[in-house]
C-alpha cells in the first residue's frame, strides 16, 4: 500500500487553509487529502483541488453512498460513478464504509428507504457473506484498490456474533480489501457500546491498513456523537498512539466536516497527530 503521510480531509470552507497546509514547512505539513466522492463532479473539479493535484498531492475520493452492507448487490451507477472519481483525480485508491444505507424497493414490495446516515452492519456469519460478495463485486468494478472503513454506532444488533476487530480480520482475509481505520469511531463504540478498541486492534491482521482516521467528538448524556466538529480529544489519540504501536499506519487523517476552525487551529491539531506518531516510533514512516 502506498506510503501517504500526514493528511487531511478537503472541504470547501477549509479548502484555503488545506493549500497552506499542503506549503508548510513544519509538522503540520499535509502530503495528501481525501474528498468525499459524492460531493464532486469529475469534469469540474474544484480549483482548489486542481491546484493541489499541480503540486504533487494525493487525493482520495472517500464514498459514502455505495452500502456495501445491505441486502442488494451495488448499483452498477453507483460504483461507475465512484470509479470515474479515482480515474480524475489519478487516486491510488478508493474508499468507502462498512455500513448500509438504504433498505426496501421493488424485491421487497415496499418503497426504497434512504437512512441518510452510516448504519452499522450486523456482526453475524449471514451478514459477513453478504458483506464479502458485494465487495468482491466492487473491488472488480474500480479501477484501483478498495479499502473500507468502520463506523460509529449507537446500537449493537442482537445477532452480533463476532468482534469489530474479527468481523474485520475476516472480511481483509477473505476479499483482500485494505482497511480504513477510524480510531475516532472505535473510541464512539468504546462510550456507546462498551467494546474495547484494543482488543479491536490486536486482531487486525498485518498488511491490512490503507489509513487511519481521526477526528473529534463531544459527549451528551452519557452517548458520545462522532461530530467531526470538535477538536480530537485524548482519549482518541491514545486509540491512534496503540494502534501505532501494533501497526504500521501507511497514513494517518485528520477529519473535520462543520464548525470549521482557523487554519492555526488545524496545524495545531496535526502537529498534535504528529507527536503521537513520533511517541510510537512511527514517525520515519508516516511523513
Amino acid at each position: 500500500m502506498e506510503q501517504l503521510g500526514l493528511g487531511i480531509g478537503w472541504r470547501p470552507e477549509i479548502a484555503d487553509a488545506v493549500e497552506e497546509l499542503a506549503s508548510a514547512e513544519g509538522p503540520e505539513r499535509v502530503r495528501w487529502v481525501e474528498v468525499v466522492a459524492e460531493n464532486i463532479c469529475p469534469g469540474h473539479l474544484p480549483d482548489s483541488l486542481v491546484r493541489l493535484r499541480g503540486r504533487g498531492v494525493t487525493v482520495v475520493p472517500h464514498g459514502v453512498s455505495l452500502g456495501l452492507g445491505g441486502a442488494e448487490r451495488p448499483d452498477p451507477q453507483r460504483l461507475a460513478a465512484l470509479a470515474e472519481r479515482a480515474e480524475a483525480l489519478g487516486a491510488p485508491l478508493v474508499t468507502e464504509h462498512i455500513a448500509f444505507v438504504r433498505a426496501g424497493g421493488a424485491a421487497t414490495g415496499s418503497p426504497r428507504l434512504e437512512a441518510g446516515h452510516l448504519l452499522p452492519v450486523p456482526r453475524s456469519r449471514d451478514a459477513l457473506e453478504v458483506l464479502v460478495e458485494n465487495v468482491r463485486i466492487a473491488q472488480d468494478s474500480l479501477p484501483v484498490p478498495l479499502a473500507l472503513e468502520n463506523v460509529a454506532a449507537l446500537f449493537g444488533w442482537p445477532d452480533d456474533d463476532m468482534g469489530e476487530g474479527a468481523f474485520l480480520a475476516e472480511l481483509a482475509g477473505r476479499t483482500g480489501v485494505k482497511l480504513l481505520v477510524d480510531v475516532a469511531n472505535l473510541h464512539t463504540n468504546r462510550v456507546n457500546r462498551g467494546e474495547d478498541p484494543v482488543e479491536a486492534l490486536d486482531a487486525l491482521p498485518d498488511g491490512a491498513l490503507a489509513y487511519v482516521h481521526v477526528a473529534g467528538g463531544a459527549e451528551r448524556d452519557g452517548i458520545w456523537h462522532d461530530t467531526h466538529a470538535h477538536p480530537v480529544p485524548g482519549p482518541v489519540l491514545e486509540v491512534l498512539e496503540a494502534l501505532c504501536e501494533r501497526h504500521r499506519p501507511p497514513g494517518v487523517l485528520l477529519e473535520r466536516d462543520d464548525d470549521f476552525p482557523p487554519l492555526p487551529e488545524l496545524a495545531g491539531e496535526l502537529r498534535s497527530v504528529r507527536r503521537v506518531l513520533e511517541r510510537s516510533g512511527r514517525s520515519s514512516r508516516v511523513g
